[in-house]
């Protein structure tokens, strides 16, 4: 066995492996516990960076590592499903990431969950989760990847409903929401298991017609496979390409399966860290990304699989902006956040889809991994810094916050320039990833796709620097002065929580500084199995698109940042006088999340409820159960009918039992 196959198999077993220790571990010393825990996840990441030096050594691409597991038959042939790993330049990046941020969260979690009493649950749900996710990210085909999916999705469902008791009391810290569409823990976590499933059924349906057509599932064989498709059957190619997207658009919340995401901030604030900010919710992005060659291939075979990449491009940049308004009106902190990472999702979805329609498709492919790679560092940031903040005031919304800057100088200036770099403030690592979206928008030739980028890049400087403001500047809120007099005095958070974000943040500081020098070689091995141009699409000039991307950008980001500066950093403008009418009307809309929320709650809530209802009335028991009377009545009436032959006579039972002998004969007679 190669080191390379050695570290790509312990990246994701040493998670799973500690997960299966922890209970045990538990038992001995809950010290033991919680270090094996984050210990397993610390050799993960060891294991991840081992793979890194490969980017600058390996010239052929993928290695794969591929032994036999099952041989389904179909009518015509079989379908050999191997167990293995692809390491290729995306697998990697995505590995070092996911187990880098990983560590992080979990050494953070030795502060943030001390003395919960739950902690050998957590623990092992936090190891579960990582490995399931890093077992997606090495998979080598379709089916081994669905079983990291599926786990990602159970554990996710167990750590956002971690508070299940659901208490009252806890309503400041545990729940999400107001009412009337205020949460507790255990309906987040279904909820979220619900609306990712419905992807998940129809990412099935698409495997599934895809294994039928093609008689592969390797994401290395399937870029060639489409050749042997039938012609009369190639329309069903771009259709399983959509269907499998829907898996992605669960996982990674985007329109119209976006609205378990905010909800799911009811969970533990490292949950949120690790499943919303690095890894589960880029599992979709990881997933499109590993189909983009694949689908790119089959263009030239069948053209109307450009449409695959108009779809997800779509749904990208709709999911952004709607998002990001909705951000505008958060009442808490951690629901921001949730919305900032729907909206950025949808700008990695945007890149990719944008690359495929793209003259040159790497831009997009590589726009799209930058940007979950520097968003990934800097939205873990954020989170946990959110949870120090939350930890400290005891309380999720942002009207019980305020002028807290000198009370936590560390989480401040954490916060703050993880903050700039979701803003895309150059030069710190959001700008370059966010312009190289923008790049591969406006090259698409799709102008609206580029024009809502854009715009969506102003609402993110405005709520980002909201955020900040009604946090750390202005005067402390009443419900903080009443909590100092009861006792509980804000300060810093201990070092074993701000060293991780400290460190996630200079790790954002460092990619600015590299990404620019980085890119074109980025561009190059992202897209080592991508056709370099296409003829589908317009020529473009990557330098022309480059400085007005740029140019959009900066304006942007200052038209963005100017009011909410205004308003919330220096307090010269009160936004409530400036609400009135139609922006009051507005505000309340997007603070009911276009009501997109309500009515799934309607449809399939009340909706289910009611078909229910009548189902049991109508079927189960005017229908099932009155047949089941009907027929145990017959039956009855039968056997009374039949009791009455039993009349006790002798010379009865003899002559039926000679009529019965004397009817056998005459049959036996008839049968030739």
């Amino acid at each position: 066995m190669n080191a390379w196959e050695l570290a790509a198999w312990a990246c994701w077993s040493a998670p799973i492996a500690g997960a299966l220790l922890v209970p045990v571990a538990a038992k001995v010393s809950e010290k033991l516990r919680d270090y094996l825990a984050v210990a397993s996840v610390g050799i993960s990441a060891l294991a991840s960076l081992f793979l890194l030096p490969l980017l600058t050594s390996v010239h052929e691409w993928p290695l794969r590592a591929v032994y036999k597991w099952v041989s389904v038959p179909l009518p015509k042939g079989s379908i050999n499903f191997g167990l293995g790993v692809l390491v290729d330049p995306l697998s990697i990046i995505l590995a070092v990431v996911v187990s880098t941020i990983s560590f992080s969260i979990m050494v953070y979690s030795l502060g943030y969950m001390h003395g919960d009493p739950g902690l050998t649950r957590y623990w092992f749900f936090m190891c579960l989760f990582v490995g399931n996710m890093l077992l997606l990210v090495l998979s080598d085909n379709l089916v081994q990847m669905l079983f990291g999916w599926e786990g990602v999705g159970l554990c996710s469902y167990a750590l956002i409903g971690y508070w299940y008791e659901d208490s009252r009391r806890k309503w400041l810290i545990y729940w999400v929401g107001e009412e009337p569409e205020a949460y507790p823990p255990s309906h987040c976590g279904l909820k979220a298991f619900l609306m990712t499933r419905f992807g998940d059924v129809l990412m099935l349906a698409g495997a599934f017609i895809v294994a039928s057509l093609t008689g592969t599932l390797s994401f290395t064989e399937l870029s060639n496979a489409a050749g042997s498709v039938p012609a009369d059957l190639r329309w069903l190619l771009p259709i399983s390409l959509v269907l499998i997207l829907f898996g992605a658009v669960g996982k990674s919340a985007q329109l119209p399966l976006m609205e378990w995401l905010p909800d799911a901030m009811a969970g533990p604030t490292s949950v949120s860290a690790l499943i919303h900010a690095a890894t589960m919710v880029k599992a979709g992005v990881f997933l499109v990304a590993r189909l983009f060659p694949i689908a790119l291939a089959w263009t030239s075979l069948e053209p109307s699989v450009i449409a695959f990449f108009e779809v997800v491009a779509w749904i990208g940049a709709l999911t952004a902006f709607v998002a990001a308004t909705q951000a505008l009106v958060s009442t808490e902190l951690k629901k921001v956040l949730a919305y900032s990472t729907v909206s950025q999702i949808g700008y990695m979805m945007l890149a990719l889809g944008a690359g495929g329609l793209a003259h040159e498709h790497a831009i997009g492919l590589a726009g799209g991994v930058l940007h979950l790679v520097s968003h990934a560092f800097f939205k873990a940031a954020l989170f946990l810094t959110a949870g120090a903040v939350i930890h400290e005031c005891g309380s999720r919304f942002l009207r019980h916050m305020g002028g807290l800057k000198p009370r936590m100088p560390i989480t401040f200036y954490s916060m703050a320039i993880a903050a700039l770099a979701l803003m895309g403030v150059p030069p710190l690592s959001g700008f370059w990833s966010k312009d190289t979206v923008l790049e591969a928008a406006l090259l698409s030739g799709a102008t609206p796709l580029f024009a809502l980028g854009v715009v969506t890049a102003a609402l993110t400087a405005f709520y980002s620097l909201r955020m900040l403001g009604l946090v750390f500047f202005g005067e402390e809120s009443e419900f903080l002065r009443e909590r100092e007099k009861r006792g509980h005095h804000v300060h810093e958070a201990p070092p074993v929580m701000w060293v991780p974000y400290v460190a996630l943040v200079a790790v954002t500081i460092a990619l600015g500084a590299v990404m620019p020098l980085t890119k074109h070689y980025v561009e190059e091995l992202l897209s080592y199995n991508v056709p370099l141009a296409s003829s589908h699409a317009p020529e473009g000039t990557s330098e022309a698109g480059a400085i007005m991307v740029a140019a959009s950008s900066l304006a942007a980001l200052a038209l963005g940042a100017a009011p909410a500066v205004a308003m919330y950093v220096r307090r010269a403008v009160s936004p409530e006088p400036l609400v009135k009418g139609w922006l009051r009307a507005l505000r309340y809309f997007l603070f009911r999340r276009y009501y997109i929320n309500a009515l799934y709650y309607k449809v399939a809530v009340e909706g289910t409820t009611r078909a229910s209802v009548a189902t049991f009335k109508h079927l189960e028991t005017g229908c099932i159960d009155a047949l089941n009377y009907a027929l145990a009545k017959a039956v009855r009436a039968a056997s009374s009918a039949f009791r009455k032959t039993h009349t006790g006579y002798l010379g009865h039972y003899v002559t039926a039992f000679m009529a019965g002998i004397l009817t056998l004969l005459i049959l036996l007679m008839l049968v030739p």
